[in-house]
């Protein structure tokens, strides 16, 4: 397994062992003991599933304390390009950003640490996406962030004027 660091400390992209013979592949998707010595620790209380199809950006939310969360997440199926957001108001990296391209092919994992707004856009045909959260969902808790922020400028590598975008929550500004 690696552990690839990124340009904002905490958020980590993971590349696991894949053991591929004539029935298939195998690989761990999580081991709290070998995640842990990256310090990835947290203690994962549900799994989520989501299945999408191509152009719907979901996203940016978040949770407010006491309910924030730290999710790891994956494709089972297809491929995203996966954001997460820093907005710790007290980090020198707030409003910036880290993305990732999450698929079935690679198999790389995103970890997004407490403090994040995480959203996702599908590139395949079809996506199903699955996380582990270390928190509750909280409906009175949840926010979002416009996925076009002109202050967070992301990249999301498609043509936005095709996307479906819902948000269930109200918008905040990043500043």
């Amino acid at each position: 397994m690696k552990m690839i660091t990124t340009n904002i400390p905490g958020v980590l992209i993971i590349e696991p062992d894949i053991f591929n013979d004539s029935r298939g592949y195998f690989f761990e998707s999580y081991n709290y003991e070998k995640y842990s010595e990256f310090g990835i620790n947290d203690d994962f209380i549900q799994d989520n599933e989501s299945y999408s199809v191509k152009g719907v950006l979901r996203g940016l939310h978040y949770q407010l304390p006491p309910f924030t969360q730290s999710k790891l997440v994956r494709v089972i199926k297809g491929k995203i390009l996966d954001v997460a957001v820093d907005i710790r108001k007290s980090s020198p990296y707030f409003g910036e950003y880290v993305s990732v391209e999450l698929s079935d092919k690679n198999k790389k994992q995103f970890y997004i640490p407490r403090g994040f707004a995480h959203g996702f856009v599908v590139l395949s045909d079809e996506v199903i996406f699955a996380y582990k959260c270390d928190n509750i969902y909280s409906p009175k808790h949840a926010r979002g962030i416009m996925y076009n922020d002109p202050d967070i400028n992301i990249n999301w590598g498609i043509d936005l004027s095709n996307i479906t975008y819902q948000i269930l929550f109200y918008q905040i500004k990043i500043n």
